[in-house]
């Protein structure tokens, strides 16, 4: 190299230099997944960046995080996870338990530097809730509420406590989860409805919530609606609780959701939570007023939402019992997903563009909803939902979906478990990362899990140093965005009393109002002086000022009258909505008068404002409802002409002193069509034998949509709260299926009796075979073993082509059919060609028996306008030929015998004391009563057919697959 010019050379030896940092680049690449694919790109808006704060292995499995004072990061580990679904030794396990996790960037670079294990421990598995309250560490867990206490703060428990325990969902996403501090001193928390949960607090008050729901985890296997807790009151499935630091004074503010997976409060004291759904349509974010009832189960939790479906009802509406009195509105329908943490952004670190920003993870969906509510009359409007933070680029103008590109499916592996925000005010996500989510699931086996960390682009977040050993450091600390922080802040100034009032004021004059509302909470806490400047807030102009010092003076002193008196014509129906809830609490009698100037007050169409007046009124309706007539009806003008006021007011009181006027409007021809209806909705729900009565005069009407909306109410009333009413036998209804269901009976008799002859037997059992009521009869004694084998060959193909399609299916599950043998290669089919609208037609004939598309098709199984939002397309493809690993639930199969014969099979929508309900796979509702049952079974196949029952191809399944994921 002699000849070659220095220059040459010094460049050759460059190029040396990075081929050897390149090989050993390529050589140092982890061979798990490489950085690409751990690492899509996160869409946010234009002002703010997404780092990578911390990934594994500095921690697995994230399912929940928290901040303490000092800005680390504590997550809850999910690695042992689901094992009776998941292979432990195919998968990352802990042998000695779940894992609670502390992350810290100790040089200030952004991001996190060192781990560390706090707690392990074999009665946490897959926990899903943290919280760091000073030197506590609430995990939830269930069955149990644990605190862990650090004494000398070494980063160790020193002290473990079963604080609370009897919660249902063991190993289960619809369980207990995470534990906040509220503005007011109290933990707050929710619990998904994976129950029973009969839960005794530490005064030994003890509440008990159960619904129908079974399933999802071999824990969860017993279950019951209608359960009275100590407060009289019949809660259902799952809640939101309160309670005070010690355990005590357990209260439940709203119940019967499905999974809301967690609880996010503000500092106004204003409730927040997302919850999931059955369908891939009804997933929903919204705020929670007290005393609310979410709407999934029945009012007694004995009936699922697809057993009160209304023909006439679609998904979402159903689903939440949105037409029913008693249930609060269900509040942004985010459509297909899996909800997860929630929070409310308080800080100003952001901008303050950003302050107030409702943030709703959603891991089905791969997205942190954004929002900004506004009060609605008494009641929030969430405004335009955003895509805050996503993995996805879909919503974005020119984006082509092309999901044969590996990076674009690890996009769909982002699942964010939880949202926080941290002390330095910047907003924390923790990844799950799968390529599913949900169905108790997991496929990424190593247990790979991330967070990352949102600010503003181009400004540096710093953490801030909080001594929260002093008062300036607790004051700074409660003016924190990072709630439980502000929350270890407010406990510390609360036990020096009155002598830091004055140190408390000047927080009452913060730019932020979120600021002004902690002070106005704390003062109320500090002793006469303090309450007394509360006191003097209820007079304040501003209605924020007024909420605030209302809800804070009706946590700290026992009578309340006072103030509800003087608000009761407050200018604000929010704040005094706020007070017809507080009045709940009062003797009737006491509260009544200021009940009723509030009334006066509803201006017959805020649904809040009427919720909170039923809560109010609850156990008082036939009472009052006399009352409120002479009250909003001066004129005494008959029930066909009350105003709008009075109508509602009746419905959601349903008193049954108002039937006779109900039956009136219902059969008034001088109303339209919708009033009528409502009448009729409004009588179906009055339990007493008068408006069962009244509803069959109605049947009997002139007007055809009176008469079979009438009919549709008995059909279905007969089934639950009216069953015990009236002898069903003799009014008639259903006779024409008694008569077939009889005639099968006879058949069915001949064909076990031993001494009919082998050929009279047969002739009998081919014609059950062919009769759906008589095949369903013949699949129940299969079921039960009792079906002579002479017969078996006889009907087992006749049963396969019966025309009932629940009766071919049932079927399949007991007799080996043409192609059962033929597999299905998912890889293969992927790289098929596919055609969206041969996938159409496909499914027009195939799948739309069972399950509909934007309008079109049956609603027996899950919804699929927006399936693919929940699914990749290996994911969805699984799904259609192994339906039974995942089981959606609420679509378990039974099978139900009854001892004169009959069996059902299907879905068990409904169970009450008397009668369960079956809905089978043409959607039909089937009411059995309970002391008619002979036997009944929970299958583990799903009722899904298999793609060769259908006599579908991988061609079809690729064609069908491409028509699925290319909706909108």
């Amino acid at each position: 190299m002699s000849d070659i010019p220095s220059s040459t050379k010094n460049e050759i030896v460059r190029i040396h230099w990075l081929v050897i940092l390149v090989v050993i680049c390529f050589a140092c690449k982890p061979d798990k997944r490489g950085e690409v694919e751990k690492k899509p790109d996160l869409f946010l808006p234009e002002d703010l960046e997404a780092t990578l704060w911390a990934e594994s292995p500095l921690f697995y499995n994230p399912t929940n995080i928290d901040v303490d004072a000092r800005g680390r990061i504590w997550v809850t580990e999910a690695v042992n996870y689901r094992n009776y679904n998941n292979d432990s030794t195919k998968v990352l396990h802990h042998e000695k338990g779940d894992r609670v996790v502390i992350l810290e960037d100790t040089n200030g670079d952004g991001k996190a530097d060192d781990s560390k294990v706090f707690v392990q421990d074999r009665d946490l598995v897959s926990p899903l809730g943290i919280a760091v309250i000073g030197n506590k560490v609430f995990v939830s867990c269930s069955p149990h509420l644990i605190v862990y206490t650090d004494t000398d703060g070494d980063d160790k428990p020193d002290s473990k406590e079963i604080l609370l325990t009897g919660f249902g969902g063991k190993d289960h996403d619809h369980s207990l989860h995470a534990v906040i501090g509220g503005p007011d001193g109290k933990l707050y928390f929710i619990t998904g409805n994976a129950g029973p949960h009969i839960v005794k607090d530490k005064s030994g008050w003890t509440l008990r919530s159960g619904s129908i729901y079974t399933g999802g985890s071999p824990f969860n296997l017993k279950n019951q609606g209608n359960m009275k807790s100590d407060d009289g009151n019949v809660w259902v499935g799952g809640l939101a609780l309160r309670m005070d630091m010690q355990g005590r004074g357990l209260k439940v503010l709203a119940h019967n959701f499905r999974n809301a997976y967690e609880l996010a409060i503000d500092s106004r004291g204003d409730l927040w939570q997302n919850d999931n759904d059955d369908q891939v349509v009804a997933c929903r974010t919204s705020w929670l007023m007290e005393g609310g009832n979410a709407g999934y189960f029945s009012t007694d939790g004995t009936r699922t939402w697809q057993a009160d479906q209304r023909p006439w009802q679609d998904v979402f509406t159903a689903h939440w019992h949105q037409d029913d009195p008693g249930v609060m509105p269900a509040g942004d329908k985010t459509g297909a997903g899996a909800p997860t943490g929630i929070v409310v952004n308080e800080g100003d670190a952001l901008g303050k563009k950003y302050r107030g920003l409702l943030l709703s993870a959603d891991a089905g969906r791969n997205v942190i909803f954004g929002y900004h509510p506004q009060r609605l009359n008494s009641g929030y409007d969430l405004g335009a939902r955003t895509n805050f933070i996503t993995s996805l680029q879909e919503d974005n103008p020119g984006y082509v979906w092309n999901d044969s590109s590996d990076h674009k499916a690890k996009d769909k592996w982002f699942r964010p478990s939880d949202v926080a925000i941290g002390t330095d005010g910047a907003i924390y996500v923790a990844d799950w990362y799968d390529p599913i989510v949900g169905g108790h699931q997991m496929q990424d086996a190593t247990g790979y899990g991330r967070i990352y960390r949102i600010t503003p682009k181009g400004k540096s977040l710093i953490q801030p140093s909080i001594d929260i050993g002093a008062v300036k450091g607790q004051l700074a600390a409660l003016k924190s965005p990072a709630i439980n922080v502000r929350y270890t802040a407010f406990e510390k100034l609360k036990s020096q009393g009155p002598s830091i009032i004055d140190k408390v004021r000047p927080l009452l004059q913060d730019e932020n109002p979120y600021h002004q509302a902690r002070a106005i909470w704390l003062l109320s806490y500090l002793g006469a002086e303090g309450r007394a400047e509360v006191e003097r807030m209820l007079s304040y102009q501003e209605e924020d000022i007024r909420l605030v010092a209302f809800r804070a003076l009706r946590q700290t002193t026992s009578e309340i009258l006072p103030y509800a008196e003087k608000l009761a014509a407050d200018p604000s129906p929010f704040v005094r909505r706020e007070v017809i809830i507080a009045l709940h609490d009062l003797p009737f009698q006491k509260a009544k008068p200021v009940l009723l100037s509030m009334l006066d007050r509803y201006d017959g169409h805020d649904r809040w404002y009427l919720e909170a007046l039923g809560f109010a009124l609850s156990g008082h309706e036939s009472e009052i409802f006399p009352e409120l007539i002479k009250r909003l009806n001066p004129k005494g003008l008959g029930p066909e002409e009350w105003d709008e006021k009075l109508v509602s007011l009746a419905w959601r009181l349903h008193p049954v002193s108002a039937v006779d006027d109900l039956k009136a409007r219902a059969g008034a021809s001088s109303l339209p069509e919708a009033e009528r209806s409502r009448a009729l909705t409004t009588l179906a729900f009055i339990h007493s034998r008068s408006a069962a009565e009244a509803m069959i005069t109605l049947s009997k009407s002139e007007n055809k949509e009176v008469a079979e909306q009438a009919t549709y109410w008995l059909t279905f009333r007969q089934s639950n709260d009216w069953y015990s009413l009236l002898d069903w036998s003799k009014t008639g209804i259903n006779a024409a299926l008694e008569q077939k269901v009889n005639a099968m009976k006879v058949k069915r008799g001949r064909i076990l009796d031993a001494l009919m002859p082998l050929d009279e037997k047969k002739w009998n059992a081919q014609d059950m075979a062919k009769d759906p009521i008589g095949g369903q009869m013949l699949l129940g004694l299969v079921a039960e073993k009792k079906l002579p084998e002479p017969l078996v060959p006889v009907v087992e193909a006749l049963l396969i082509e019966n025309p009932d399609r629940s009766v071919r299916i049932q079927a399949s599950l007991y007799f080996k059919k043409p192609g059962s043998d033929i597999s299905f290669s998912i890889p293969s089919i992927m790289k098929m060609n596919k055609d969206a609208l041969t996938g159409k037609s496909i499914f027009s004939t195939s799948c739309a028996t069972c399950h509909r598309v934007h309008g079109a098709g049956m609603e027996v199984g899950p919804e699929l306008s927006l399936i693919r939002t929940k699914f990749d397309r290996e994911g969805l493809l699984d799904a259609i030929i192994n339906p039974s690993a995942g089981i959606v639930f609420g679509y378990e199969s039974w099978t139900i015998a009854l001892n004169d014969g009959q069996s059902f099979f299907g879905f068990l929508v409904a169970e009450g004391d008397q009668t369960v309900i079956i809905k089978d796979l043409t959607g039909a509702k089937h009411t059995i009563p309970k002391d008619r049952i002979s036997s009944r079974k929970k299958l583990d196949k799903s009722l899904m057919p298999e793609p060769f029952a259908l006599g579908l191809s991988e061609q079809d399944l690729a064609h069908v697959s491409e028509y699925l994921m290319t909706l909108k």
